[in-house]
């Protein structure tokens, strides 16, 4: 039986584990936050831990690697990543399999995680889908007729830069009115601290912005993703609105790739996807209005979580097996 290692450099977060190529369950499973001032190189070194960890002295068959940014999968180099600085051109796959004495695939993120949840997970069944990642960035990834697909040059499926606002606000990229630029989950946490801004404490302790105020106790530098969810939960409209904006893009976003390719699912995944049933309805309802009334798909959630990428690692390492 074969020892598959499966890794995740995701833009905040580093995870690691192992599995038998027979199994599906993990062996072992580690992970750890990236400090605010990571690099590629604090990166690379919290990695190797993680991976001691997770291999407990055994010798890996296989290494598959998900990463969050552009790669050349055909080499395994990293192109760079849009969160992380130092990631310029790295030969990762070459690093990996000098290190660990095993053959190593590396893809990006979304594309990765797309492979895990068709195998294993929402797209089981369905040869054409398109998985999504909304969290520190938006990026995609596409299943065509049971087998992925990255574009000429390893850029498909990049609906995070997909402008839906073209008078909206100056994204990373340097667009306006990207889909990432309303839905990432940095992003909405800065869309919302910019409108506390413009808008001093409600005079009646209520609903606009008010309640985000007191969950990070009037420190705006301190307000999340999460913590805008949480806020809209509990009846902010300032959160409910900068959440429904970000589901509007995604809504936007989803009916044009719906109009343009017509896959049979969208498989939505990562941390922004936990904000709640109304941001579901208002992406549903969205994409469907953007998109030909001709035009079926469904819009699921991803099943495996957060793992996605990692079961994705699994499935690559399989395909070196193979």
């Amino acid at each position: 039986m074969s020892l598959i290692l499966a890794l995740d450099f995701g833009g905040t977060k580093l995870a690691a584990a192992t599995v038998e190529s027979s199994q599906r369950e993990w062996l072992r499973h580690d992970h750890c936050l990236s400090p605010a001032n990571a690099d590629a190189l604090s990166d690379i070194e919290i990695m190797r831990s993680l991976i001691d960890s997770v291999l407990d002295g055994r010798k890996p068959d296989a290494i598959g690697v998900s990463f969050g940014g552009p790669v050349d999968a055909d080499t395994g180099i990293v192109r760079l990543s849009h969160h992380v600085p130092g990631w310029e051109n790295i030969p990762l796959q070459l690093l990996l399999e000098e290190e660990y004495n095993a053959p190593v695939s590396v893809d990006n993120d979304a594309n990765v995680a797309a492979i895990g949840e068709y195998q294993f997970g929402a797209g089981q069944g369905y040869e054409t889908l398109f998985y999504i990642t909304i969290s520190t960035g938006v990026g995609g990834g596409w299943i065509l007729n049971g087998k992925t697909w990255q574009g000429a040059g390893g850029m498909a499926g990049e609906i995070g830069h997909m402008v839906v606002d073209p008078g909206g606000p100056v994204c990373l990229c340097g667009n306006r009115g990207c889909v990432e630029r309303f839905a990432s989950g940095p992003y909405i946490a800065q869309n919302a601290k910019e409108l506390l801004e413009k808008h001093p404490p409600h005079s009646q302790g209520g609903t606009r912005g008010d309640i985000l105020r007191h969950l990070v106790g009037n420190d705006l530098n301190k307000i999340t993703g999460q913590l805008v969810s949480v806020a809209a939960s509990h009846g902010d409209e300032l959160a409910r609105a900068v959440l429904n904006k970000a589901a509007w893009a995604l809504g936007v976003g989803i009916g044009n790739v719906a109009n343009l390719m017509n896959p049979q699912r969208f498989v939505l995944g990562g941390g922004v996807t936990k904000a709640g049933d109304n941001f579901w309805a208002i992406v549903r309802k969205v994409a469907q209005e953007t998109a030909l009334p001709e035009v079926n798909f469904e819009v699921v959630r991803a099943v495996l979580g957060d793992d996605a990428p990692l079961w994705g690692a699994v499935a690559l390492g399989l395909d070196i097996l193979d």
